[in-house]
């Protein structure tokens, strides 16, 4: 009898637990696990079986067979990560990481098997053809994906500071659910991006009315993370009693030095509105700096039209004099007004300048770190093509309060991103192994079981995905088995191409995508659709 087996059987006589012993045989039986259902359930010692792509059993399982039988005692099993905000999509097929980076080996590693595309506005208009092209060529994870709002508005209408006419509101209806009935998961959008910006609450609940007969969720990076959050929150629960919708705040957070602490008030905006019906909820990533390109710094007014329009604003010196204020104002108020805080992620048109702060530009430069200097670089920047950049702005008392919240789930906002590319966020590689290795084990923020409904059965019911996030009979295997005690990140902000370790496998589909820590080349993720699909056609 070997050692797995001894203890399987020592457990049902210490416990008494008297359960009967399953046979039958599998294709896969994880043997001796601690096993945790994503409900919030502490863990209990089990098997758990596989066949096909479905848990076929979960209990006592000495007496079964199996083509493969995994050793895991020791080990926790628990449902695969659900990363419900996600940039591994883009608006073509071409230029999604998913399709150029199949494998999407940094979130297999941190034991995630689906991911949601179309966020922060920004999506594939129409939804369809990416889709299809997903099931055509299909990577190592379950993909799904929103429809952005800011990519709708802009097809319709262009990047404009206008209100739709009645034909323009229209026809962003008709793309919305055209969207929704090809399998989108709910309307997204970017009120700090362009032309997102441009939209009111009134357009906002107008589109998102359309999703409500799927069921479809709000999500949103709202109009203001900083000084105007608690307006933008409510905006955001606006949008969803408005529209009769479920609605979350993506990414929250709170920017500016000087704020730190106030996430109080936001997380206290959304129990207000749950109590009074308004399902709405939180996600968020483990870290206090952000990511988007440098135009975050700039007025939206700014940035309207094409980027021909932008370079000629620049070239007026009263315009570019107006946007340097603007951009100093900006630096001031949301990012301490440290110019160190704001680092170069990516610059295409200089990969030297990759890693380095506006403060460090202008001291390699040659010029004084000063507000006004570092506006007028921004601006260079953008003149020279534009840069993805790392912000350092929230406060860590933040990011523990906004996790613990109960309807907060953890979500990467990153995407699959080529290794050794550029210095991107950290989040990329480590979120989910972060949680669980820092929040968790390290300093006590959640419990293992607390953190691991976060990331599972929390976003499942968001997304309406009754068979998935959960470890239950007849769900879909979707499966990760790591290590609590040696789960952890690696990648930090110097040195952000670093993977996760201690996820041990993972099954997607029932197909292992990585086995004993290792990738195993496999691509067995589906594209994954709104359930109630055809219910507004």
């Amino acid at each position: 009898m070997s050692p797995r087996w001894l203890l399987s059987v020592l457990l049902v006589l210490i416990t008494g637990c008297g359960e009967a012993p399953i046979t039958g045989h599998f294709d896969v039986i994880l043997a001796g696990g601690t096993v945790y259902d994503g409900l919030g359930t502490p863990g209990r010692v089990a098997d758990v079986a596989l066949r096909a792509d479905t848990i076929a059993a979960i209990g006592d399982l000495r007496h079964a067979t199996a083509d493969a039988v995994l050793d895991v005692a020791g080990l926790a099993v628990v449902p695969g990560f659900i990363d419900i905000h996600s940039h591994a999509l883009s608006s073509t097929v071409e230029q999604s990481a998913l399709v150029r980076r199949p494998d999407a080996e940094n979130y297999v590693r941190q034991g995630v098997t689906t991911v949601l595309g179309g966020q922060d506005g920004s999506s594939a208009v129409p939804v369809a053809p990416l889709l299809q092209a997903l099931e055509a060529r299909p990577p190592a994870v379950n993909v799904g994906t929103f429809v952005g709002h800011g990519s709708v508005r802009a097809f319709v209408m262009g990047n404009v500071d206008r209100a739709p006419t009645p034909a323009e509101l229209e026809r962003m209806k008709a793309l919305v659910a055209d969207a929704m009935a090809a399998g989108a998961f709910g309307l997204s959008s970017g009120l700090e991006y362009t032309p997102g910006a441009f939209a009111t609450t009134d357009e906002l609940i107008a589109l998102a009315r359309v999703i409500a007969p799927y069921d479809g969720l709000y999500i949103s990076h709202v109009r203001d993370e900083g000084g105007r959050l608690l307006e933008s929150v409510e905006e955001v629960i606006a949008v969803g009693e408005g529209a009769g919708v479920k609605a979350q705040v993506t990414h929250h957070k709170l920017i500016g030095k000087h704020r730190w602490g106030g996430s109080a008030a936001s997380l206290a905006r959304i129990d207000e509105a749950r109590r009074r019906g308004v399902d709405v909820a939180s996600d968020q990533y483990p870290y206090t700096a952000s990511s988007t390109g440098m135009t975050i710094l700039f007025p939206s007014w700014s940035l309207e039209g094409r980027r021909a329009d932008r370079l000629a604003r620049l070239r007026d010196p009263a315009t570019r004099a107006r946007i340097r204020d603007a951009i100093v104002e900006h630096l001031e108020r949301e990012r301490g007004g440290d110019p160190a805080t704001v680092v170069a992620a990516s610059c295409p048109f200089d990969p030297s300048l990759n890693g380095q702060s506006l403060a460090d530009i202008l001291a390699a430069r040659g010029r004084a770190v000063t507000l006004p200097n570092a506006a007028e670089l921004a601006m260079e920047l953008l003149e020279c093509g534009g840069c993805q950049g790392v912000f350092h702005s929230m406060g860590e008392e933040d990011v523990r309060r906004i996790m613990q919240h109960p309807m907060t789930m953890i979500a990467s906002d990153g995407g699959v991103p080529a290794p050794g590319e550029g210095v991107p966020h950290p989040r990329n590689y480590g979120t989910f192994a972060r949680v669980l290795a820092h929040y968790v084990r390290d300093e006590q923020v959640l419990s293992f079981e607390e953190a691991v409904r976060k990331m599972t059965s929390l976003p499942a019911s968001r997304l309406g995905l009754a068979d998935r996030g959960v470890l239950r009979v007849g769900a879909r295997a979707d499966v990760t088995v790591l290590d609590p005690a040696t789960v952890q990140d690696h990648a930090t902000f110097t040195e952000p191409h670093r993977y996760a370790t201690g996820v041990v496998h993972v099954f997607v589909n029932g197909t292992a995508v990585l086995r004993d820590g290792e990738p195993t080349g496999a691509r067995p993720g589906q594209v994954l659709r709104n359930p109630r699909a055809h219910a507004g056609r």
